[in-house]
């Protein structure tokens, strides 16, 4: 086979779509796939990428739902950190990007502090016990403005729950993360971090999404409260998105 051609099941994992998904977009022109023998269907390797980068939402579901997805594969390897050293030149590259656009003169690095500090959790909170794929996915649009972040760890909850037993719910497990510092074994103190992440956001014009477990919540520039709720969906990771 091609070597620039890859199969419809490929290409739904690294879309995380499932491949009667792929059939609907290929017959209504959205992502057109290449016949082969046997008239299989196959996708241009190039086409997919391209529709990733040219699809902004599409970015972030595909973070969203990798993390959610009952498929335990690695994400598209220009989305995949495998490790902290990989999330940190990404992270550089973030800073280099943002800090050439003149109206996040003010707050460029304090959005990558952010971003930092989350994927940084991730590492430091899985460190040796990745539920199955370890890393996270960090992908970012600088002219939309949006960073997303996704892992497929342990969860807030259960990673709490080692210094503060008595937590029952994700939902207690949220919002001790975001408002106590907890202090606990290296490689950090455990909810120190997305303590930080709350301050700077109320206090700047930046807007966080994130979940875990079945908990979600928003936090955005002035809020003194935080906006906890269930959400529809459950899985045993984290996933984040950073708007500015």
């Amino acid at each position: 086979m091609n070597n620039n051609l890859i199969t419809i099941k490929k290409a739904a994992e690294v879309l995380n779509v499932s491949t009667q998904t792929l059939r609907r977009w290929d017959k209504s022109g959205r992502l057109v796939s290449v016949r082969g023998k046997n008239n299989y269907r196959y996708y241009k390797k190039e086409d997919v990428e391209k529709y990733i980068k040219n699809n902004e939402k599409d970015i972030f579901k595909i973070a969203r739902n990798w993390a959610l997805s009952n498929n335990a594969v690695a994400p598209q390897p220009d989305f995949y950190c495998m490790d902290a050293s990989v999330f940190q030149a990404r992270l550089g590259r973030l800073k280099n990007d943002l800090s050439r656009i003149k109206k996040l003169k003010e707050i460029y690095f304090l959005i990558v502090a952010v971003t930092g500090e989350i994927g940084d959790n991730s590492f430091a909170h899985n460190l040796g016990n990745w539920p199955d794929i370890k890393g996270i996915f960090f992908a970012y649009d600088s002219n939309r403005k949006k960073i997303a972040l996704a892992d497929r760890g342990q969860g807030i909850l259960k990673t709490l729950k080692k210094v503060k037993p008595e937590l029952n719910n994700h939902l207690d497990a949220l919002k001790t993360g975001f408002t106590e510092i907890i202090s606990g074994r290296s490689p950090e103190s455990r909810g120190n971090g997305l303590k930080y992440v709350r301050e700077v956001i109320i206090n700047n014009d930046i807007d966080l999404f994130f979940q875990t477990g079945d908990a979600e919540l928003k936090i955005k520039k002035g809020d003194s409260d935080l906006n906890i709720k269930k959400s529809s969906t459950s899985f045993h990771g984290c996933f984040a998105l950073i708007q500015f």
